[in-house]
């Protein structure tokens, strides 16, 4: 199973980016719940967002509530991070993750694969 996250880059505070995780290799990515993590200079990955499987069921930190979105497109195999209004400490790297099942949850412990990350700078 492969993950590659996409979609980053240096914007202005205020900004918009979506990011994509495509995934390949997986049977049923569309039984797998999906996560997105970030990691800043210097600080411990962090949980962003995750969907289960049905995406039904999605859980933000508290910090990005109301400015991200996350979504899927199981027919494209592909997992998305909207992110609106972004702010200077949205800077890091973001990765994201796939499930060892099919529910939604905030800890990496029950990622069982990884992709390589994306990098996101908010400049104020």
């Amino acid at each position: 199973v492969q993950l590659q996250a996409s979609g980053g880059g240096l914007v202005q505070a205020g900004a918009s980016l979506t990011l994509l995780c495509a995934v390949s290799g997986h049977n049923t990515l569309s039984h797998v719940g999906m996560g997105w993590f970030r990691q800043a200079p210097g600080k411990e990955r962090e949980f962003v967002a995750t969907i289960n499987w049905r995406g039904d069921n999605i859980l933000y930190t508290d910090s990005v509530k109301g400015r991200f979105t996350i979504s899927r497109d199981d027919d494209k195999n592909t997992v998305y991070l909207q992110m609106n209004s972004l702010k200077p400490e949205d800077t890091a790297t973001y990765y994201c993750a796939s499930g060892r099942g099919a529910f939604s949850k905030r800890e990496e412990y029950w990622y069982e694969y990884w992709g390589r990350g994306t990098q996101v700078t908010v400049s104020s």
